[in-house]
């Protein structure tokens, strides 16, 4: 068993999570949008004083990889490297789609509904109708590989074609609502279905069982499209 600094920041969400054996001891989590780098340090030390310890005792660091966005992403690798690199520690990574298809996973179940009658769709906002999104069955597995996707209204034809119902998720999940809704199985939550370093918690004890770490001088996250910055607008220099 080990305890494991969870940091999430693929989204607009900052999410910090100590877990001691998979189990959640205490979190910390912003919605709050581009706040990442000012919340970020400090989350994590409310979270190693809450739980009553230092950052000694952590015997590994897990980072949500992607993909998601780029600022958020190099600002959670870099402090997980950071943390690593001075507590000498090794870096564990969980893809940011299967973590949250896993959250969604355990609230089925919570809710005692059966996890194998759905399929899982989490989707990330990538910016106009296109999305980061995968498809997964109860067993986390990948039906569909991640891709960054626009959606169109038969984008799933195939598995609803099949009577299968999938549980849509993720800040991508809403603006598609209009696009798929109309596909007898498609189910949106009510509340907005958004990462957290709790999802990341089981996966990443896995990982640090399995000794699945990263080689934190060149880990890199899965950013999965090239990173193209805006052109800053200028007064007077509009076309």
């Amino acid at each position: 068993m080990g305890k494991i600094l969870n940091i999430e920041t693929a989204t607009r969400v900052c999410s910090v999570a100590l877990s001691d054996n998979g189990n959640v001891v205490s979190i910390q989590e912003s919605m709050s949008k581009n706040s990442h780098a000012e919340q970020i340090t400090i989350f994590s030390e409310e979270v190693i004083y809450k739980a009553g310890i230092s950052f000694s005792d952590l015997d590994a660091v897990a980072i949500s990889k992607g993909p998601g966005s780029y600022t958020g992403l190099r600002i959670g690798v870099s402090t997980a490297k950071g943390f690593c690199y001075s507590l000498d520690i090794p870096l564990i990574s969980i893809g940011t789609l299967p973590a949250l298809a896993y959250g969604m996973i355990q609230k089925i179940k919570i809710e005692g509904n059966n996890p194998e009658d759905f399929l899982y769709c989490p989707m990330i906002d990538a910016r106009r109708m296109e999305v980061y999104t995968a498809l997964y069955n109860h067993k986390l597995e990948e039906v569909k590989k991640v891709d960054a996707e626009i959606i169109l209204e038969n984008s799933f034809a195939k598995w609803f074609q099949e009577g299968k119902k999938i549980i849509f998720i993720g800040d991508g999940a809403l603006k598609c609502k209009p696009l798929l809704s109309g596909n007898q199985g498609a189910i949106f939550t009510e509340n907005e279905f958004m990462p957290s370093a709790t999802y990341m918690a089981p996966l990443s004890e896995e990982k640090f069982q399995k000794g699945e770490f990263e080689d934190v001088a060149y880990f890199e996250p899965f950013y999965l499209k090239d990173f193209v910055p805006g052109i800053p607008k200028i007064k007077g220099l509009e076309k």
